[in-house]
């Protein structure tokens, strides 16, 4: 299901039938540094990865992350949408893309059609986003897009992530 469209991206719900592509994104250096491991050593990892991440958001919570897909060829390039922490008093944004999609503008593109999504359809008042301290170019995104740092000190106690935040 296309979820929304910007003038080079479709956005649209992840499914089955992205298990290389999961598994691609997933093992990416960037995922595995900043985001972090999540096990994916297979295809049957990355299908369960969707089943019990994006699908499972979608149905419980109405919203997760979804499918980046390059229009010009139809191409999978990275995931972007909200997440519904247990220990956030609101959702946050989280995005990822290919390493060969890497700064074209195409995350800060998904992600403004995203906050716009969230703000228009979801309904959302605020929307945060947690990056690593040191993830520079998420934290140039977040604040590209609108996003400022909601605390001066790390969010996490091990004070590696950094807590930004937009309201509406």
């Amino acid at each position: 299901m296309i979820v929304l469209e910007t003038e080079r991206l479709r956005l649209e719900e992840g499914s089955l039938n992205d298990q290389v592509f999961i598994f691609n994104l997933l093992n990416s250096p960037n995922w595995i540094e900043f985001i972090g491991d999540r096990g994916i050593k297979s295809l049957t990892d990355a299908e369960n990865y969707i089943n019990n991440t994006l699908i499972k958001s979608y149905k419980e919570v109405g919203f997760g992350l979804y499918k980046v897909i390059l229009k010009q060829d139809n191409s999978p390039i990275g995931l972007c949408g909200f997440l519904q922490r247990d220990y956030l008093d609101h959702p946050d944004i989280g995005y990822a893309i290919l390493p060969k999609y890497e700064g074209k503008g195409y995350t800060s593109e998904a992600a403004k059609a995203m906050l716009d999504y969230g703000k228009s359809t979801l309904g959302f008042k605020t929307i945060l986003a947690i990056t690593s301290s040191k993830n520079t170019a998420s934290q140039h995104l977040l604040h590209k897009i609108g996003l400022n740092r909601k605390y001066n000190e790390k969010y996490t106690k091990e004070g590696n992530e950094l807590l930004f935040s937009i309201d509406y």
